[in-house]
């Protein structure tokens, strides 16, 4: 059984004490492929020390992170832009609207965001979309993007069944993280009406652990309480989720 974290920050400082044991234990559980998402220039070295040191499980992402849009973001874009044509990434993320901490800066988040798209698509890469208190801008920048040369992820999906089918009718695949596990969570009162073929597994990882670890630390692991909670949705076995968003994730990031 092969599980694939679609959206995991090994690299974060919450990990640094203890981060190769966090990754022994996701091998332990069948978790063996790990998709590392961008938040901004400083923690890039961090990110390829995490490659070098695994580069058979570790596939890296670039981007700048809609929270971290700030005053510099036009030399945090170059970066990620230069980085984009100097090496190989596996998608353009994570990208997109956060407006739950900063309203102000909506209009600089949005260039942000169409310029990674446009990037994304001159690349032939996926994105993937953090959204939070944002559908509706996110969906207007898909609506004006939308083409077969735009597709990825929607990670850390919360949304209604209506935003779940609007997303994936943008070419995006669901990332279904612990949030599914919530008595609150409320996606799954609807996913078993999304066929699997448009969902990803993911943790968020050191965010949003999964019941019965909710509020603690993260870890790529957990995933295995995700995808057992989507076999009881789907009325199927653990092997069958993971065999199935596995392949999900490949043909998002193309390995």
């Amino acid at each position: 059984m092969i599980l694939t974290d679609t959206h995991t920050h090994l690299y974060s400082e919450q990990f640094k004490a203890d981060r190769n044991e966090i990754i022994q234990r996701a091998f332990d559980a069948g978790v063996s492929r790990f998709f590392i998402p961008a938040i901004d220039s400083t923690y890039f070295d961090a990110m390829l020390d995490l490659e070098k040191a695994f580069p058979t499980n570790v596939f890296l992402m670039m981007g700048l992170h809609p929270t971290h849009v700030q005053d510099n973001f036009e030399e945090e874009l170059a970066f990620v832009k230069k980085q984009l044509d100097e090496r190989n990434f596996y998608a353009v993320g994570e990208i997109g609207i956060d407006l739950y901490w900063d309203k102000s800066t909506l209009k600089n988040q949005q260039i942000a965001f169409e310029t990674q798209i446009k990037w994304a698509k001159e690349k032939k890469l996926p994105i993937v979309i953090h959204c939070r208190d944002s559908f509706d801008e996110i969906f207007e920048i898909l609506e004006e993007e939308k083409g077969d040369d735009l597709f990825g992820i929607f990670h850390c999906f919360t949304g209604s069944k209506e935003q779940a089918l609007r997303a994936i009718s943008y070419n995006m695949k669901l990332g279904i993280g612990g949030v599914v596990t919530f008595k609150n969570g409320r996606i799954d009162q609807f996913l078993n009406e999304i066929p699997l073929s448009n969902l990803v597994l993911e943790t968020d990882a050191p965010y949003l652990a999964p019941n019965p670890f909710r509020g603690k630390r993260n870890e790529s692991s957990y995933l295995i309480h995700v995808a057992t909670k989507l076999a009881s949705i789907y009325n199927t076995n653990v092997e069958e989720i993971a065999a199935i968003t596995t392949q999900n994730s490949k043909e998002v990031f193309g390995i």
